[in-house]
């Protein structure tokens, strides 16, 4: 005999289990704090700036 099942409950499931997937993405996305960001952007600025100077003309 075959299992009965709540279709609503289903449709339930699946949407919790999307949310939090995209809950997850979003944490990866936009996770970092200001300092974190000011942080990056500088080292990041700072990494640019060292490999222009090491250019070859």
């Amino acid at each position: 005999m075959a299992e009965i099942v709540n279709l609503r409950s289903l449709r339930k499931r699946k949407e919790r289990a999307e949310k939090s997937a995209k809950a997850e993405e979003n944490r990866r996305t936009f996770g970092m704090t200001k300092a974190e960001r000011t942080g990056k952007a500088a080292r990041d600025a700072r990494l640019n700036r060292d490999l222009d100077g090491k250019k070859l003309d």
